[in-house]
């Protein structure tokens, strides 16, 4: 029953800056993990990071690593992906993702059964 909502893209400078969210509605993201994906035209889905929202835990492909932070807020029942240091090779659509999990970690290739829409992500000059 769970719904997931992204929002936060946008045409950005390289370098600059940008902070994406994922809203869930129709349940808590207690016992799920949540994953941030991105696919450019012509490109397969990418994994980029993900959070085991329990526990904190958080994962990220080496791509990114360094630059991005994905995070959560309890109150919101929301995930961020705090993205700096932007690159051109960043743009493509990014997607949310989650799964009902018990486990302590999260990885890519996790079995993700829910999906948002997606949020167009440029990075240009």
């Amino acid at each position: 029953q769970l719904q997931l909502v992204e929002s936060g893209g946008g045409l950005v400078q390289p370098g600059g800056s940008l902070r994406l969210s994922c809203a869930a509605s129709g349940g808590t993201l207690d016992y799920y993990a949540i994953g941030w994906f991105r696919q450019a035209p012509g490109k397969e889905r990418e994994g980029v990071s993900c959070i085991t929202y329990s526990t904190d835990y958080t994962n990220y492909a080496d791509s990114v690593k360094g630059r991005f932070t994905i995070s959560r807020d309890s109150a919101k029942n929301t995930v961020y992906l705090q993205m700096n240091s932007l690159k051109p090779e960043d743009t493509a659509v990014y997607y949310c993702a989650c799964f009902r999990s018990t486990s302590w970690i999260c990885k890519m290739e996790d079995p993700w059964t829910t999906w948002g829409q997606g949020t167009q992500v440029t990075v240009s000059s």
